[in-house]
């Protein structure tokens, strides 16, 4: 009897092993062989996604770059980008500002396409502004410390940043440098553009509290009273028009931030979790269809990813996706008491 429970025990012990073996090569299998079925494979909806994800960080493009050329990363972009839509009648935008100073705040899911986010309606445009990092130069700042520095009851993240400085590794992720223009209380507190006629995507915002989206120079905003802005998009909605027509905009699924405005002149904040197994993030169109959706006639896309981040009433509403919280940011869009 001994004997038989000793074989009935190896026996046992040899299924397991290879019950092991087995699980252990599916999945060096497969994951050694998922990127060629996604870079290679007729999945062409998946390649995009992927691709358009990858190439919108800073720190996650080897991903597409390792199996695709610079061209072929190129064309599968090209085919889905947004519209470029000249914003030339914003002076018809008029609407009385009641100077209404409630702010609504909507939680918003899509069950289909797993994700959730959180909507802002500001009523009164004219208490929307740019903030800034103290630390501008040098590193970025949570975006929640600029909204807390500038005692605002609301802010997102802004634009977007440079890597890294000229080689110089300290600047790396910091925030530090950012890309474009940044206007904040019609003082032009960065800009990398020396052409003051050159036209490069931005959010800005009138005196009047008017959203400007689109490309726009520095001449072109100060003509129409621009007081604040920063360089960021594409723009997703223009004069009341989508600009994403076919395709979901080329940048994949990620977190996302965009600001909107509609015809009453309300301010419309969205930022969207992502990178998370409750939410894995939205495209470009999705954005687009949420803003349509809650009347906005312009908004734009701002930046996304880790530095998607929404403050409101002293703390961070949305999840961040980085592991570690919020991100460093040169600049945030926020609502002044």
């Amino acid at each position: 009897m001994h004997r038989k429970r000793t074989t009935t025990g190896k026996k046992r012990r040899t299924v397991w092993k290879l019950i092991l073996c087995f699980l252990l090569f599916e999945f060096i299998f497969t994951g050694a062989t998922a990127p060629f079925l996604v870079f290679y494979g007729p999945f062409e909806n998946v390649k995009r996604t992927i691709v358009g994800a990858a190439m919108t960080t800073l720190s996650h493009q080897y991903i597409a770059k390792l199996f695709l050329s610079d061209e072929e990363i190129k064309k599968i972009l090209a085919g889905n980008t947004a519209e470029s839509v000249e914003q030339n009648n914003v002076e018809t935008l008029n609407f009385e500002n009641k100077h209404d100073s409630s702010i609504e705040r909507e939680d918003i899911s899509d069950d289909k396409k797993n994700f959730k986010g959180y909507i802002l309606i500001i009523h009164d445009p004219t208490r929307v502004k740019v903030g800034y990092s103290k630390k501008l130069g040098t590193a970025g700042e949570l975006t929640s410390r600029i909204a807390k520095n500038n005692n605002a009851v609301a802010a997102i993240n802004g634009g977007g940043f440079k890597d890294s400085s000229s080689g110089d590794s300290k600047w790396t992720g910091t925030g530090g440098k950012p890309t474009g223009i940044l206007m904040s209380n019609g003082k032009v507190v960065s800009n990398d553009i020396e052409d003051p006629d050159e036209k490069s995507e931005v959010m800005a915002i009138t005196n009047k509290g008017q959203l400007l989206v689109g490309n726009h120079s520095l001449n072109d905003m100060k003509e129409r009273g621009v007081t604040e802005a920063i360089s960021f998009g594409p723009a997703l909605i223009v004069n009341g028009k989508g600009t994403i027509k076919s395709g979901d905009g080329g940048w994949g699924i990620a977190p996302r931030t965009a600001i909107g405005q509609r015809s009453d002149g309300a301010m419309i904040f969205l930022v969207i979790d992502g990178r998370q197994t409750k939410s894995i993030g939205a495209s470009l169109r999705d954005v687009q269809n949420i803003m349509i959706k809650y009347g906005a006639i312009n908004a734009t896309n701002l930046d996304g990813g880790s530095s998607s981040t929404m403050y409101y009433e002293g703390e961070v509403i949305n999840n961040t996706c980085d592991p570690l919280g919020e991100r460093s940011v040169p600049s945030a869009i926020y609502v002044k008491p």
